[in-house]
């Protein structure tokens, strides 16, 4: 397996030689992508590194870290790289673990990992208490949005893809920048393609974050529902029709009767003043509660429906 490594720039010089000198030997290549930083990242590059796998790529406008990495992916296709890991030149993901997000896509069992800070109580020391809490959200959503329900830390930029995944991927419709990673997960759910949690500890360097929860938490809601629309109809309406979906259509039906009734007659006592009878009250909650009772059914058969055979090993042997 030819392991390549991709490295967004944007305001990293205090750290992002650390970061390089730290990549093992496994790795072929290491991409260092100058996202049109204002401190000139690649130059900087270019002038205090010697390594010959490093290779310094400019992107002659900002395009966000989501936009930089589609950068390294790009060339990373182009030069024959079968698995290509994306580590942050902030000093926040340790090199060291690279073969333990490498390992499972090689074993053929992923196709896509990806770090997880959740997974052991002692990973979480030193994560302030908004962003646990912002993550521990956040994952909720990415699981009702992008479908991998055993998933946590989806903002997690510490992520590894084999090549040949990639080439089934939109990489140009794929967002910009800070949902880069969650669309990742959805148009990744889309193929059917496996994604495997690597523990990781979480660390943090003395740089300020340019990440303003309150700025962007609606703009992540909106595009969740927006992800969340999509998947289903396209897993449950376009591509498939299943027993999910039918739970899922005679839920939603029954509820909306339910609540319906129940509006219309709740609004009729109210303004006759007389009590709805008890036949009236059952006849708007057995709906309800059937309804109920199937979107539950939809939910569990939607999480028993990740994705968990590796289509990396097939698409490999097609090229």
């Amino acid at each position: 397996m030819r392991i390549a490594v991709a490295i967004p720039c944007y305001k990293v010089t205090q750290q992002v030689l650390s970061v390089i000198a730290a990549i093992g030997a496994e790795v072929e290549a290491i991409y260092a992508v100058d996202d049109a930083c204002p401190d000139g990242s690649g130059r900087f590059i270019e002038d205090n590194i010697h390594d010959p796998r490093v290779r310094v790529l400019y992107n002659p406008q900002n395009r966000g870290v989501g936009g930089a990495v589609v950068t390294a992916y790009e060339a990373a296709i182009a030069d024959g790289m079968d698995i290509v890991v994306k580590i942050d030149g902030d000093g926040q993901m340790n090199p060291a673990l690279l073969p333990h997000f490498v390992r499972p896509i090689v074993r053929g069992q992923a196709d896509y990992t990806k770090g997880n800070r959740f997974y052991r109580p002692e990973s979480l020391r030193g994560m302030p208490p908004v962003r646990l809490f912002g993550n521990a959200a956040l994952s909720f959503l990415t699981k009702l949005s992008c479908g991998y329900w055993s998933s946590m830390d989806p903002t997690n930029g510490y992520t590894a893809i084999h090549t040949a995944v990639l080439r089934k991927l939109p990489l140009e419709k794929l967002e910009r920048r800070y949902f880069f990673e969650t669309d990742m997960l959805f148009h990744l759910n889309t193929i059917r393609a496996v994604v495997h949690d690597v523990p990781m500890d979480a660390v943090y360097a003395d740089e300020e974050s340019n990440l303003k929860v309150s700025k962007i938490l609606p703009e992540f809601l909106r595009k969740h529902v927006g992800r969340l629309v999509k998947r289903y109809a396209y897993l449950y309406l376009l591509r498939d029709f299943n027993i999910g979906s039918l739970y899922s259509i005679l839920g939603a039906l029954l509820c909306l009767v339910g609540v319906i009734f129940g509006v219309i007659h709740w609004v009729q006592s109210a303004a006759t003043g007389h009590p709805a009878s008890s036949g009236t009250v059952m006849f708007a909650a057995l709906p309800l509660i059937i309804g109920i009772q199937f979107l539950i059914a939809f939910l569990h058969y939607d999480v028993s429906n990740v994705p968990r055979e590796a289509l990396s090993p097939e698409l490999s042997d097609e090229h």
